[in-house]
């Protein structure tokens, strides 16, 4: 039976060849072990990207989109199934529902506000689900140095890292989301 990914990141490309190359190793890993795409439905940047290699990969696609999404930003057309929802947390809301687990490559602020309801969910023990950071080329190491500053000043108990895989490496990262527990 196959498993559902949600996968973050930005409706742009961003400037780094690293970053696409090592977005498609992803993608093929994660393909090879029977994952199936959950996504924002977007057909730009590192989002179409991943849509477009998970179906060259023969693996479903579903998109979600709030309406707004739908008629200010190209939706994908070619995708196993497209969601609409009313709003940004009606669509968070369904992409933790439907997905088993979580990865995070780079993009913005929508990608970091996404990253932040997952790791909050687990932490508060809502979900039970793996959240990862591709920290392809450092991207997500001073995000990891600010939650360390929030343990530094006790905000946050060092233990909820466990909640949060960080890894460049794309096997060990899919290893540790496999292996979650």
């Amino acid at each position: 039976m196959s498993k559902k990914v949600c996968i973050f990141c930005g409706a742009r490309t961003g400037n780094s060849p690293e970053i696409i190359e090592r977005t498609k190793e992803l993608v093929a890993l994660l393909a090879s072990q029977d994952y199936d795409l959950v996504y924002g439905g977007g057909n730009g940047g590192l989002m179409g990207l991943i849509a477009d290699n998970f179906l060259d990969h023969g693996r479903k696609v579903i998109g979600i989109r709030p309406d707004i999404l739908l008629s200010e930003e190209n939706s994908h057309d070619g995708l196993t199934e497209m969601i609409s929802t009313v709003d940004m947390f009606e669509r968070k809301k369904l992409m933790v529902e439907i997905s088993d687990s979580f990865i995070a490559l780079p993009g913005g602020v929508g990608t970091l506000d996404e990253i932040l309801d997952v790791f909050t969910l687990n932490k508060i023990n809502a979900i039970h689900k793996p959240m990862a950071l591709y920290d392809i080329d450092g991207f997500y190491k001073k995000f990891e140095e600010l939650l360390g500053t929030f343990i530094k000043y006790e905000y946050l108990d060092e233990s909820a890292m466990d909640m949060l895989i960080i890894d460049n490496d794309v096997n060990e990262l899919v290893n540790r989301i496999n292996e979650f527990k």
